[in-house]
């Protein structure tokens, strides 16, 4: 009964934060993101690996030719990767608009014009060593993953303020009934935008006037940075990856829970290592999006891949043997639904051990063997339905290390299934032997 109210108690939990209309919006937002994270980072493998000069296919003689094409992933990367906080503003504030009941595209453009007007315009440079100011020009950091957290607030600030003007009857202007349909909507738009523009601009000026920062600064200081700090470490991630394998096993999509919290800070670390690869710079993040893909969810949540060669290897028991027959294929693919509702994972005291411990200990194994240099950091966004093996490669940009890392975990995470699967076997014995006497009964 104890388990029973727990069990209950945490999947209201879940069902209550994913109900929440700010963690739709920011996970729709953030899966309709990925293709072009993939798009910038793929682009910037081949600027590298292929059109590259020092270390990629044009500097091999015969091969020069390629360097002239860099431009043309050069200008890839930068459209998608550099633009990465412009574009989720967009897509918060148009998914938030869809919610709060208002149709088209207007509330994502709304959300990023509201988000430029309190980004600061100006810049320093040198030119000939001497410190110049350049006017009307935004500097790299608002709109790449930095100012991720920043242009999360404004866009659910803007569109939840838009949606509350309009709602005041008294602010909208309307139009007689021989106007068409779509001029009167934008004629009734039309106050509740200047007021949400102007509101919007009047706090970033009001806060830099009485605080002598602005809300990036603020904002990136006091949230970013720290929860940044604290999930991109070894104890942070594994602290959400246990909380995800916990949901897994009583049911609940692990994943979604955590991701409004995941997606923003391990999408910006690939993002943060993509552009200094680019750069040809120090990698500074271990931790990041194809790092937990890689390492920590191989064959998919609780590194399972593990879990279908021990049953293989010692499982006595047709319907484990049957079900991870048929969980093979998907499983390359880290998909493992049928593995955790088939076999089940799920609510079995006896899987739901190892299902929770593996991934923790490949994702110790993954740090360290990174933080030695054995293993390449992760420079490179992935589709996290890419196979194992491959999926290391890619990820870390051709790393052999990071390869042989991932097969370490995977040998790893068999021998930690193993005495488990074993311990079924023993189980479906005794229930097989307790079954016998009902049916002479």
């Amino acid at each position: 009964m104890e388990e029973s109210k727990w069990v209950s108690m945490l999947g209201n939990f879940a069902a209550k934060v994913n109900s929440y209309k700010y963690i739709i919006a920011i996970k729709n937002a953030f899966t309709m993101l990925l293709p072009v994270i993939i798009t910038g980072a793929f682009a910037t493998l081949i600027s590298n690996m292929v059109f590259g000069t020092t270390s990629g296919l044009a500097a091999i003689n015969g091969f020069g030719f390629l360097e002239n094409l860099k431009p043309i992933t050069d200008s890839i990367s930068y459209a998608t990767l550099n633009f990465l906080t412009i574009s989720a503003v967009f897509l918060i504030g148009m998914e938030l608009g869809k919610l709060n009941q208002l149709k088209g595209f207007f509330p994502g453009l709304l959300a990023v014009i509201s988000y430029i007007t309190i980004i600061p315009k100006t810049i320093e440079t040198l030119v000939n060593e001497s410190p110049v100011e350049v006017v009307d020009v935004i500097a790299k950091q608002y709109t790449n993953s930095s100012g991720l957290f920043l242009g999360m607030f404004v866009a659910i600030l803007s569109i939840e303020l838009f949606s509350w003007l309009q709602r005041q009857d008294k602010l909208n202007i309307h139009m007689p009934d021989s106007v068409p349909s779509n001029v009167s909507a934008s004629f009734s738009a039309l106050v509740p935008t200047i007021l949400t523009i102007t509101i919007i601009s009047a706090l970033g000026f009001a806060v830099l006037s009485l605080t002598g920062m602005t809300l990036y600064d603020i904002i990136y200081t006091i949230v970013q940075e720290p929860l940044s700090n604290l999930v991109s470490g070894l104890p942070g991630i594994l602290l959400l990856m246990f909380v995800s394998q916990v949901f897994w096993v009583i049911g609940i999509h692990g994943n979604q829970i955590i991701k409004p919290i995941r997606e923003p800070i391990l999408l910006a670390a690939i993002a943060e290592n993509t552009a200094a690869f680019e750069a040809g710079e120090a990698i500074p993040n271990i931790i990041n999006m194809p790092f937990w893909d890689i390492y920590m969810s191989v064959g998919g949540s609780g590194v399972t891949f593990g879990l279908l060669i021990a049953i293989f290897i010692v499982s006595k028991r047709e319907d484990y043997r049957s079900i991870s027959k048929l969980s093979f294929a998907p499983g390359i693919f880290n998909i493992n639904e049928p593995m955790i509702f088939g076999l089940p994972i799920m609510l079995n005291p006896v899987m739901a051990i190892p299902f929770i411990i593996t991934p923790l200990i490949t994702g110790v194994i993954g740090y360290f063997a990174t933080a030695i240099g054995f293993a390449g950091p992760a420079v490179v966004m992935i589709p996290w339905t890419t196979p194992p093996i491959i999926s290391a490669y890619l990820a870390t940009a051709g790393s052999l290390g990071a390869v042989a890392t991932q097969l370490i975990c995977i040998a790893v995470a068999t021998l930690v299934y193993l005495p488990f699967v074993k311990a079924s076997n023993v189980t479906k014995r005794v229930d097989e032997v307790e079954e016998v006497p009902q049916e002479q009964n």
